[in-house]
């Protein structure tokens, strides 16, 4: 019994507690005016002056006057840099007037000369030289099988040359290039630097003033080395035909694959 009347009790407070479900009411009010930016739109209309037709180039510049002198802060006040180039300028700032050059700065118009004329010779040429280039032919092996001899006194080397520059010819002398001249021009010969068959293991030794000797089919010149440098592995410029004749060595550098030893030497 009392139970029940302890639930009916909970009952009636839930009842009387419960909120009618309604729409709530909201009110917005506006800021104030001064809170909001001023509108960024301009519809102002800016009228320029005249351009002025000036001429700022550095064709008449002016040279300062001294520091402190009294025309020191006169503007356009000083001598003209270049009075040659002072175009259309008063003749007493000792510049030019119009296309007349001013001898010795004078005022005088009589003082003044027209600028000299310039007229080509007819008989002048230009003359560019010619690489000179010979071809490996086949009239120019020896019988056993080689294109020439190379000879290096300073390094006691004396290496017959093959053609190419591939495994094989390497290991039996020194590479003749494929794309060089094998006589006329710039010869360009590479070898080994270590080895068994290391030929130019000492070309890096040589000193400006050695001389070699190229003998071939086509006869036999002496040649003084001019220039002994390292160069990338990469750098073909040494093997570029030539109007003189020449000859360039190339091996590699002792551990340093990205590098090589070239040797150049003209004939003498």
């Amino acid at each position: 019994m009392k139970l029940r009347q302890l639930c009916l009790t909970v009952a009636l407070l839930l009842t009387a507690l419960t909120l009618p479900a309604q729409a709530l009411e909201y009110n917005v009010e506006a800021l104030d005016g001064g809170l909001f930016g001023r509108p960024t739109t301009d519809d102002t209309v800016y009228v320029n002056k005249e351009p002025v037709n000036q001429d700022r180039s550095k064709n008449n510049a002016l040279v300062a006057p001294a520091f402190g002198s009294p025309t020191s802060y006169l503007p356009g006040n000083g001598e003209y840099l270049t009075p040659s180039l002072a175009d259309d300028t008063d003749s007493t700032s000792g510049g030019a007037v119009g296309s007349w050059t001013a001898i010795g700065g004078g005022s005088n118009p009589a003082d003044a000369v027209p600028p000299a004329q310039v007229t080509p010779s007819p008989d002048f040429t230009i003359t560019c030289p010619t690489a000179a280039f010979t071809e490996v032919t086949s009239d120019l092996y020896y019988s056993a099988g080689h294109l020439g001899t190379l000879k290096i006194p300073a390094i006691d080397l004396s290496v017959r040359i093959y053609e190419g520059t591939g495994s094989k010819p390497l290991s039996k002398g020194a590479g003749h290039f494929e794309d060089a001249s094998i006589w006329d021009g710039n010869v360009c010969l590479a070898g080994h630097n270590r080895g068994v068959t290391n030929h130019f293991g000492r070309i890096h030794t040589l000193e400006i003033g050695d001389r070699l000797t190229l003998t071939t089919r086509l006869g036999t010149r002496t040649y003084e080395v001019v220039c002994v440098a390292q160069v990338s592995e990469t750098d073909r410029s040494g093997l570029a035909a030539t109007a003189d004749n020449r000859v360039t060595l190339y091996t590699c550098v002792r551990d340093q694959r990205d590098l090589r030893w070239m040797v150049q030497a003209v004939e003498v």
